[in-house]
């Protein structure tokens, strides 16, 4: 099992994923976040924060997820009111329309959340709907291996952790 770690996110990747935790360059007012990219897949070295370039190479036993921080300021409003990665995912929890950009097949689900003190979404594409009772274990066991350690900055309002 490949272990990965960097900007406080952690990951034990099953067999057959791959994966990379990057920070984004924030630029003028935007925030510098980290982005945690996993696939069953070879990702693209351009690959955009939510799969753009690399969902539509994805095949029906596929899968793409992604966790992505948000900035401090996030903290405690509504839409980042869950506690905790959400996990275990269901086949119910899958659904065409909310992927980002629809691909004919595919199925996606998005979560917002908290943990430690941290703002997260995690989005997860499936190569295939009708194959999510096969993949979503699969998607399982890459959650059940991610970790998120607490900032190690105090939150400042209006200014994003390092």
């Amino acid at each position: 099992m490949a272990t990965l770690f960097a900007h406080g996110i952690g990951a034990g990747l099953p067999s057959g994923f791959e994966g990379r935790i990057v920070k984004r360059q924030g630029s003028g007012i935007e925030v510098a976040n980290a982005v945690a990219q996993f696939s069953t897949f070879a990702l693209p070295s351009d690959v955009g924060d939510f799969g753009g370039g690399a969902v539509n190479l994805m095949g029906n036993n596929d899968i793409f997820a992604v966790l992505f921080e948000y900035g401090s300021d996030s903290v405690g409003t509504r839409l980042f009111a869950h506690q905790g990665m959400p996990r275990p995912l269901g086949t119910s929890d899958f659904q065409p329309h909310v992927l980002r950009r629809g691909l004919t097949g595919q199925s996606g689900t998005q979560w917002f959340f908290t943990e430690l003190g941290r703002p997260f979404t995690l989005y997860v594409v499936l190569g295939s709907h009708a194959r999510r009772s096969v993949l979503v274990p699969r998607v399982n066991r890459l959650l059940e291996g991610l970790t998120i350690e607490p900032s190690s900055l105090p939150a400042v309002a209006g200014v994003p952790w390092n």
